[in-house]
């Protein structure tokens, strides 16, 4: 498939999965909660493409992303099928699915502002822009951790339960906090070169 068609492709696939998720999730209103940062962060890359294409690699990134947030929505993180057959076949003491989640909470504004920091600042990368770009997913995640508190507050019972998916976890909002921290660490350490070399090649164009 040629680079220039993979957006469109992610996005009619995207849209196939988010119609799917929809259909008949265990609850409507978290559901529409859990998936709405999917809908938001798609709609603005969509709208945002051609004055600013980013990088197959990032779309990639967001695409799979938005799968994940689209599967918690559907089935709520603590329930999804593919989180209780890795709980069960290594014995772990709870579904983990939305950590995963979290991990690339951390890998996308990363991976993002890495881009825009390179193509619209003098910036380049290295140490500082990768402490930047950390930092930043940093403070994305702890306010995700924010509205969440504020969002169980507000809802209470079993709602505020399937949205956090904290499963009797007394330290569910900094272990998500700390995965946040390992994906945007590791996407810039093992993506940086491979992200360079398509943003050079998105320069020749």
């Amino acid at each position: 498939m040629k680079p220039r068609y993979m957006p469109l492709c992610l996005l009619v696939s995207g849209l196939a999965i988010l119609v799917w998720s929809g259909l008949w999730p265990k609850d409507r209103l978290t559901w529409l909660m859990e998936v709405f940062p999917a809908i938001i962060g798609g709609a603005i890359l969509a709208a945002t493409y051609k004055r600013f294409a980013f990088t197959t690699l990032c779309y990639v990134l967001a695409w799979m992303f938005s799968i994940i947030l689209m599967a918690g929505g559907h089935w709520t993180y603590a329930e999804v099928p593919l989180g209780n057959w890795a709980r069960d076949a290594f014995g772990l003491s709870r579904n983990h699915f939305d950590r995963l989640g979290h991990l690339f909470q951390g890998v996308i504004p990363a991976m993002l502002a890495r881009e825009l920091l390179v193509r619209t600042s003098p910036l380049r990368p290295g140490k500082w822009m990768t402490t930047i770009c950390i930092a930043l997913a940093l403070a994305i995640s702890a306010s995700y951790e924010l509205f969440e508190w504020q969002y169980a507050v507000i809802a209470g019972g079993q709602r505020a339960e399937d949205f956090l998916g904290s499963q009797g976890d007394i330290w569910d909002a900094q272990n998500d906090m700390a995965m946040a921290l390992i994906g945007s660490t590791v996407a810039l350490l093992l993506l940086g070169r491979w992200h360079d070399r398509q943003m050079r090649r998105l320069a020749g164009r």
